[in-house]
């Protein structure tokens, strides 16, 4: 069961309780990074969170609130050293814009980094999960993302129990699926088995309303959304293509998402209880993060 933390909850400027774009969540053995606000190496050792425990970075797009904390923090990641390759994910170009970051920083260690350029679609397949993008509306190119865990197949334990079968590779098999001989008779997977439906984690910030928003929030488990602006400033939303608290719930409503949680609020805010409001109109089941609030899925 992933938890999320919050590293910055702040929209183009941070505020001193909220920092730029930035959260983390372990799954496994890997580490997922999404956006890198200026600061959040910083953030992480707040957190307690070694950013030698990110294996990959997923970026929406290169607004500096969302790219700015790139360079320390692998310069960090390089000096620890970092075992294995980091991978980062980010709009077409992203590999260009690396480029010029290493040739206008003086890096003393090297970091096994590959950078891919991506497009709609499935963009990682890793051993237990995916993750998916979609384009939004932002004015530049931009990405929200969706990681859905794989099915997991677990046993059932009292009817594995119940037939006396050890610990061992009897079990192994069932767990990837396979029938088993089990004295003298045959003993089907679905038997002693059931599968576990993975999670789904949705990542919507900065955007106009749009479709790929629904599309990415579909079903998910929990929606990270920006409501940048509480519903007065509707304006605004249209004006610089972000949501507002309404627009971020209806889009939590179309998708029939479970739990929706608002981020990448504008500065202006010192509080979000008029954002919470009014998005709760809409979907009850909502909450502000804050910078280091953290949340199971």
């Amino acid at each position: 069961m992933p938890t999320v933390t919050f590293l910055g909850t702040s929209c183009m400027q941070p505020t001193k309780e909220r920092n730029h774009s930035a959260l983390f969540f372990p799954h496994d053995t890997e580490g997922i990074l999404f956006d890198c606000g200026e600061n959040t190496q910083r953030q992480l050792k707040i957190a307690g969170i070694r950013p030698t425990k990110i294996t990959r970075i997923f970026l929406t797009h290169w607004h500096g609130d969302h790219v700015l904390g790139l360079p320390g923090l692998l310069q960090t990641m390089a000096a620890a050293p970092y075992v294995g390759t980091l991978h980062v994910y980010g709009p077409k170009g992203s590999k260009e814009r690396f480029g010029y970051m290493f040739r206008a920083f003086d890096f003393d260690a090297k970091l096994d980094l590959v950078v891919h350029d991506i497009e709609p679609g499935v963009v990682c397949d890793a051993s237990l999960f995916e993750v998916h993008a979609a384009m939004l509306d932002h004015g530049v190119p931009c990405f929200g993302y969706r990681w859905v865990e794989k099915d997991k197949r677990r046993i059932k334990v009292a009817a594995v129990k119940k037939l006396g079968i050890p610990d061992g590779p009897l079990l192994g098999e069932l767990q990837r699926g396979r029938s088993i001989e089990w004295k003298g008779k045959r003993v089907p997977a679905d038997e002693l088995t059931f599968l576990q439906k993975g999670k789904v984690i949705a990542y919507v910030v900065d955007t106009a309303p749009c479709k790929g928003a629904i599309d990415l929030a579909q079903g998910a488990d929990l929606l990270i959304c920006e409501a940048a602006y509480a519903n007065a400033l509707e304006d605004k939303g249209e004006q610089y293509k972000h949501l507002t608290a309404r627009d971020a719930a209806t889009i939590a409503r179309k998708a029939d998402a479970k739990q929706l949680v608002l981020t990448h609020f504008s500065q202006r805010y010192a509080s979000t209880e008029d954002i919470e409001e009014d998005a709760k109109e809409i979907f009850p089941d909502v909450v502000c993060a804050y910078d280091f609030l953290k949340v199971k899925c």
